[in-house]
């Protein structure tokens, strides 16, 4: 299409260069929000490029205006990792010195820096993609912000590797805020409908700020101009109708049409008309081939070597990868040229548009012309010393398979270099190319390890196949690497839901080791597969043999004894067994510090389900701040490594749990959102999404939002049926129960928890923290049967002090009271609140204390009712609970007193008195001498006490640790006098 001027086109050029000063104009008034994006949408050749082009030169006609980031994928590149995002940024970042780039990355400059070719990649380590990813995200806005506005330009997203495709889509929803203006070009039908939707809706989020601009064909009158332009004013008009029916009003096939009547002198008068159409197919892509061929040998490897390369290249580089010297090379450029299929630009050439390097490259007909440029291509990207063995393979990839070991080196070698730029995929085609060499036998078994651990993000499926034909291969894995893989593959079964499975591998496995390490690390990795299955059946007797393998190991303190006894405190907890025991065994898990015993959560042999389920033995027994500290030693572990993917992101659901048990909900929705947000990226109904949403649910509940909370649940499908069944963080199926019964839909909530509760009772949970179904259910049925009600609710009481947790026995109680008797609420009330009083459980703390109020006030004992009340309200407003806080102002006002003339929220460190009482209470000293040293009452220090619990997220068991383990700890000003 010419370039000197685009017919019909005034629109979108218009909008494009709008954009820009736009961009500009807002950049420099410092406006918050200037983000903007383009989308060049429409078919081959239909002028995407020439507009794309207005936009660069306008960006460079003032280069101090902005900073232009360019790329230009190409069919031939859209197998090498991060080739897109390399061309972004590499051109900006190579005008940094090495400090400067560094303080660009603000420490994520190790992660980033080998997907971008900055630094070659370590092949020993393997990088979270979704973590390069936000590496690559955090460059983008660092440059936005401190050297923008910036301009990104990508054209033929459609051929862009998968690798920058994900992360660039993925970035876009970020730049609303930046003074950035994307504008992206693509053929939509060659674009997966899922990423052109997203596109979208990116669009449709930035308002006036984004536009889809539809490129339509050419219409008869501005073929017309094209013609009259370059072959006169007094060109036919037959003629110039038959250009445009012919071309079908396609610039590109218009502008190809046009320089060949030019060259071959035609005149364009009617009776040249019948000249057209063999002229059209000469310049069509499937006439490429004829007519390289009609240039001879030298043009033709020449043009095919470009192709291969499909990169902006110099005359020496094409002359060794087309095998030619380099005055034939230069002499066939200069053919090429001329027949408009390369363009010059400086000292390096390129084809003139992409379809027609697709052309030459489809043209070549014989396998082994093909392999042999591909064969060059790979040895001179080697010797460039460019880009190392990872570059070279997307041309290793294309070679012939013919036994060759050397090749087969080259492709593991590359594979390692992929993982650790964060490129699965593309290890794992390195890896699937080097089985088809094919390998050494000794090799093969090691080849299929490798492939499995480069398809575990991406394809589980791949990876338990892959595992289970190394296992079987003869001669097989090393005893090192056939544990591993044997633990890889229980994991990656356990992941897809199939944990039978799991522990049938494991368990042959077990039966043919001797006894020791090994043997024992296989054996808690089966028992873990089993526990972390909702419905497994025999789960009661999983836990007996347990027991037994727990009472073996009870006095190791290597790593594998060490798991076990975690695994066997989790799985007392999950029971609601004694509370002591399984933090006993808990704490000799944590002995020495996992991270330091091979048990941390970054090990690869056991994953980080060790970890979580000792942080989750600490969350419900009531020991919150071990919890809290565990989880955010994960998150600065991953963060670290650069597992800003599923990892992290599990990570921060479970500090996100932790605040929800603490009763912080606004906190917790704060980790929540964006999380959730991320965890789209991973794909529909993972087990971290059920997660995600189930504790937002429980967060949103627990502020009175049941509206949101029931939207949220259907738009991520939260219902039964769908949930993973390994997914046991929350108890999904019970929460889908208690959101049917905050609608007020009793007789279908009741249904739904009966269901959930046969399944634990079946599998032996009965932790009422974790899934309060019991009293739940009691609440559903008291209207059409009270007497039933009561005897679920004092099931789940006996069930909660078989546990013995102040939470697990004070949340028991209030359902207890909320279907007692007439005559019994208050007591069982006033037991509830003095029980979660000593628990971190500040939300159940403060909903009992509402309920035990309203209470009082309905038997007539309204000055203890307002203490009550003021208090229940103070503490709902400080866990950001609105609708409980709404309730006690109610309340309050039946009682006489005015709702708004509230306190000040409390403050969330300890005061003075607090911290005194908590000091006194850790040295032994009971109720009654705190309360004597302290000047106040009884009841005071009980408040106060409770205070200290919710605030530190300890228990009276755990407090003088807790103390003794936080020296920072400091009182602030009294709350008020005593």
């Amino acid at each position: 299409m010419d370039e000197r001027q685009l017919y019909e086109r005034e629109e979108s050029i218009g909008l494009g260069e709008r954009a820009l000063r736009r961009l500009r104009a807002d950049a420099a008034a410092g406006d918050t929000s200037p983000g903007g994006l383009l989308l060049y949408r429409g078919r081959a050749g239909i002028g995407k490029t020439s507009l794309i082009n207005r936009l660069r030169n306008a960006a460079n006609s003032d280069p101090d205006g902005q900073l232009l980031l360019y790329a230009r994928a190409g069919e031939q590149q859209s197998g090498a990792a991060f080739h897109v995002a390399r061309q972004l940024l590499q051109p900006a970042l190579a005008k940094m010195s090495d400090t400067e780039r560094r303080e660009l990355f603000i420490g994520w400059y190790d992660i980033a820096a080998p997907a971008l070719g900055l630094v070659p990649p370590d092949p020993t380590r393997q990088a979270d993609p979704l973590g390069v990813q936000e590496a690559l995200s955090l460059v983008v806005t660092q440059l936005s912000v401190n050297r923008g506005p910036v301009v990104l330009v990508v054209d033929d997203l459609h051929w862009a590797d998968q690798e920058s495709l994900a992360w660039l889509t993925g970035y876009l929803g970020q730049i609303s805020p930046l003074p950035l203006l994307a504008a992206l070009s693509y053929r939509a039908e060659s674009l997966p409908e899922s990423v052109e939707a997203g596109l979208r809706h990116e669009v449709r989020e930035l308002g006036g700020r984004g536009q889809v601009i539809e490129l339509a064909k050419l219409s008869p009158a501005a073929v017309d101009a094209m013609v009259r332009s370059r072959l006169g004013e007094d060109a036919d008009d037959m003629f110039c109708r038959t250009c445009w029916s012919i071309t079908d009003g396609n610039p590109l096939a218009v502008s190809s049409l046009i320089e060949r009547l030019v060259e071959q002198k035609i005149e364009a008068i009617d009776e040249n008309s019948e000249q057209l159409r063999s002229l059209v197919a000469l310049s069509s892509g499937q006439e490429i081939g004829r007519r390289l061929e009609r240039f001879g040998t030298d043009v033709q490897r020449t043009a095919f070597a470009a192709a291969v390369l499909d990169t902006p290249f110099d005359l020496e580089l094409i002359s060794r990868v087309a095998g030619l010297p380099l005055n034939q090379a230069e002499t066939a450029v200069d053919k090429l040229i001329g027949d408009q299929i390369f363009t010059r630009n400086g000292r390096e050439f390129t084809f003139t548009h992409p379809t027609i390097a697709t052309a030459v490259y489809q043209s070549i007909k014989f396998p082994a012309m093909r392999t042999s440029i591909h064969s060059k291509a790979a040895d001179e990207v080697l010797a460039s010393g460019k880009g190392g063995m990872a570059a070279a393979s997307r041309h290793l990839i294309q070679l012939h398979p013919e036994d060759n070991q050397l090749v087969v080196e080259q492709l593991r070698q590359a594979a390692h270099e992929h993982l650790a730029m964060g490129a699965p995929e593309a290890a794992r085609r390195c890896l699937e190319r080097a089985l088809q060499e094919p390998p050494g036998e000794d090799d093969i078994a090691d080849i299929r390890f490798e492939l499995a651990g480069a398809a575990l993000l991406i394809d589980p499926d791949c990876t338990v196949n892959q595992l289970r034909l190394a296992l079987a291969e003869v001669p097989g894995l090393d005893p090192v690497r056939r544990e591993t893989a044997t633990m890889r593959l229980g994991q990656a079964l356990t992941h897809t839901n199939r944990v039978q499975e799991a522990v049938e591998v494991t368990g042959a496995e077990i039966e043919r080791m001797a006894e020791g390490p090994g043997r024992t690390r296989l054996q808690a990795g089966s028992f873990m597969w089993r526990m972390l299955l909702r419905n497994e059946v025999g789960g009661r007797e999983t836990s007996r043999q347990l027991e037994l393998l727990a009472a073996q190991h009870r006095l190791g303190r290597d790593p594998e004894s060490r798991a076990v006894q975690v695994l066997r405190a989790w799985d007392l907890t999950m029971r609601g067994e004694n509370s002591v025991e399984a933090l006993a065994l808990a704490d000799r898990g944590l002995e020495a510090g996992l991270p330091a015993e091979g048990l941390g959560w970054t090990n690869k042999t056991w994953g980080f389900e060790i970890p979580v389920m000792l942080g989750v033995t600490y969350i419900y027994n009531d020991r919150l701040d071990r919890a809290r500290d565990l989880f955010a030693d994960a998150a600065r572990e991953f963060e670290l490594m650069g597992w800003s993917g599923g990892h992290l992101g599990f990570a921060v659901y479970l500090q996100a749990l932790v605040l929800f048990r603490m009763g912080k909900l606004v906190d917790a929705e704060k980790y929540l959102r964006p999380t959730l947000r991320k965890s789209d990226r991973l794909g529909k109904g993972s087990p971290l999404q059920w997660d995600l949403v189930a504790v937002l649910c429980d967060t949103l509940l627990a502020q009175g939002r049941t509206k949101d909370a029931v939207r949220l649940a259907e738009d991520y499908d939260f219902r039964p049926g769908l949930y993973p069944p390994a997914a046991v963080l929350p108890d999904a199926p019970a929460l889908h129960g208690r959101l049917l019964l905050a609608q007020g839909r009793k007789k279908e909530a009741a249904t739904a928890l009966e269901q959930a509760g046969e399944e634990l009772d079946a599998r032996g949970w009965q932790n009422t923290v974790w899934s309060p179904w019991l009293s739940h259910l009691a609440l559903a049925v008291a209207d059409t049967d009270p007497g039933r009600a009561r005897s679920l609710a004092a099931e789940a009481y006996k069930r909660a002090t078989r546990a013995g947790t102040n939470s697990g026995e004070g949340m028991a109680l209030r359902y207890c009271a909320r279907v007692a008797e007439p005559g019994k609420e208050l007591g069982l009330l006033r037991d509830a609140v003095d029980a979660l009083g000593q628990s971190p459980a500040a939300y159940q703390y403060a909903m009992a204390l509402v309920d035990y109020g309203a209470a009082l006030r309905r038997d007539g004992r309204l000055r203890e009712a307002v203490g009550v009340l003021e208090q229940g309200l103070d503490i709902a407003r400080d866990c950001g609970a609105t609708g409980l806080a709404d309730r006690a102002r109610r309340e309050l006002q039946a009682a006489g007193v005015n709702p708004h003339r509230l306190r000040p929220l409390p403050s969330r460190d300890l005061t003075n008195h607090q911290l005194l009482a908590a000091q006194l209470t850790a040295e032994g000293r009971d109720l009654n001498a705190v309360a004597e040293s302290l000047s106040v009452t009884p009841l005071r220090v009980s408040e106060l006490l409770a205070a200290v619990y919710r605030t530190l997220g300890t228990n009276p068991q755990g407090l003088a640790e807790t103390l003794r383990n936080d020296p920072g700890l400091q009182g602030g000003e009294p709350a008020g006098p005593e």
